[in-house]
């Protein structure tokens, strides 16, 4: 059995440059959803300790009590961790 390597691309960019937070508004729903939080981040770790002081935030303002949380169907604003290279990941 053959290993073949395929060397005609060239290997990825790593992209570079802050780390982001964006909210969800799970009440509205839809692409338009999404809302920009304060904070730019060095690292992907800084981000991940931002978002979770954002969700006990949200604990406050929109308890999973009345909320549902950030269960399935809670209706609770969601956070997202936004890599430099822009994708989304939901905390």
């Amino acid at each position: 059995m053959a290993l073949i390597f395929d060397t005609s691309t060239t290997p990825k960019e790593v992209a570079t440059g802050p780390w982001k937070l964006e909210g969800y508004d799970t009440f509205e729903g839809g692409p338009d959803a999404f809302y920009p939080l304060d904070g730019e981040f060095a690292t992907e770790a800084e981000a991940r300790d931002a978002a979770r002081a954002r969700l006990a935030e949200l604990e406050k303002t929109q308890p999973s009590a009345t909320s549902g949380g950030q269960s399935q169907f809670g209706i609770q604003d969601q956070v997202f961790i936004v890599a430099p290279n822009g994708r989304r990941t939901r905390f």
